[in-house]
């Protein structure tokens, strides 16, 4: 597996996570490697966004999360007011305390593949010996992939990416991160790309 051939097809701080990442993940070889850097490519806009974006309208907010709220006017109270709505639509689950915690805000989505919360942060700064719980930026700054790796391991994911990089294949693992096929064609190139950057 040639890692270095990743040099200037991923940025350099990703560059730089990813041999920390291998080993205490199982990552042990082009193929776990190729769909866990695939998927995330894609889940953090091209390596752009490692903070979840929480900006949404009232109408947003009522379509999407509806069961958050007791009426669309309670939704609209709550337009384009990010923190407010972390801390309403991730109370009393994950682990986070309610409303009042501020826990919603604190354990929002980061990371490659959004790490959302308390329990979630608990449990990787534990894997990786780093207190997450009251230092859960280092997600969004240091801990980008390590996020990745943790949920794909976690998840058992390793036993279809080792199937391959044919279409199938990324399109099962694809239904495990999104739920769906939202940007398939995307992530099916950029796991194909990495894989041949990672095998030539």
């Amino acid at each position: 597996m040639n890692i270095e051939n990743l040099q200037g097809v991923v940025p350099d701080s990703i560059y730089d996570q990813i041999v920390g990442i291998l080993e205490p993940f199982d990552i042990d070889g082009p193929l776990r490697l190729s769909h866990l850097l695939g998927q995330c490519q894609h889940e953090c806009a091209n390596w752009t966004r490692f903070i979840e974006n929480l900006n949404y309208s009232g109408d947003a907010l009522w379509s999407l999360f509806h069961k958050h709220f007791a009426d669309i006017n309670d939704a609209h109270s709550y337009h384009r007011q990010p923190e407010r709505i972390a801390n309403r639509i991730y109370a009393n689950r994950m682990g986070n305390g309610d409303e009042v915690s501020g826990d919603g805000w604190k354990y929002r989505g980061r990371g490659a593949l959004q790490l959302t919360g308390h329990d979630n942060y608990k449990a990787l700064g534990e894997y990786i010996g780093v207190d997450l719980l009251n230092n859960p930026d280092l997600v969004a700054t240091d801990y980008q992939l390590a996020s990745g790796a943790f949920f794909f391991q976690h998840n058992n994911l390793w036993h279809f990416c080792d199937k391959g990089v044919d279409v199938a294949t990324v399109t099962i693992v694809t239904h495990h991160v999104n739920g769906g096929e939202l940007g398939l064609s995307e992530r099916i190139q950029h796991t194909a790309d990495i894989y041949t950057a990672l095998t030539n």
